[in-house]
C-alpha cells in the first residue's frame, strides 16, 4: 500500500547518502587516519590556519539547506502517507 512510497523514499536518502560519501571521499576527509586517533587525547585544538572564505560559508549554507529538504521531504511523505490512508 505505502511501500512505493517508502521504497522511493530510502533509494533517495541512499543516493544522497554515497553522493556525500563520495564528496568526502573526493576532499579528502579520511586521509589522515593516524592523527584522528590522538584527537581526544589532546589538551589543546589546533587554530585554523587561515580566515574562513566565501567558498566554505556557502558551502555551510548550503549543508543546512540540504539537512532542512530532507527535513521536509520526511514531513512530506509522512503526511502524504497518512493523508492517503
Amino acid at each position: 500500500m505505502y511501500y512505493p512510497y517508502f521504497i522511493t523514499y530510502i533509494i533517495i536518502g541512499f543516493v544522497l547518502t554515497l553522493m556525500v560519501f563520495l564528496w568526502a571521499l573526493n576532499n579528502g576527509q579520511f586521509k589522515d587516519q593516524q592523527r584522528a586517533r590522538y584527537l581526544p587525547l589532546a589538551d589543546e585544538w589546533d587554530k585554523p590556519e587561515g580566515k574562513v572564505t566565501r567558498f566554505n560559508r556557502y558551502e555551510g549554507y548550503a549543508l543546512i539547506l540540504l539537512a532542512c529538504a530532507g527535513l521536509l521531504a520526511s514531513l512530506a511523505v509522512l503526511v502524504f502517507a497518512l493523508w492517503r490512508g
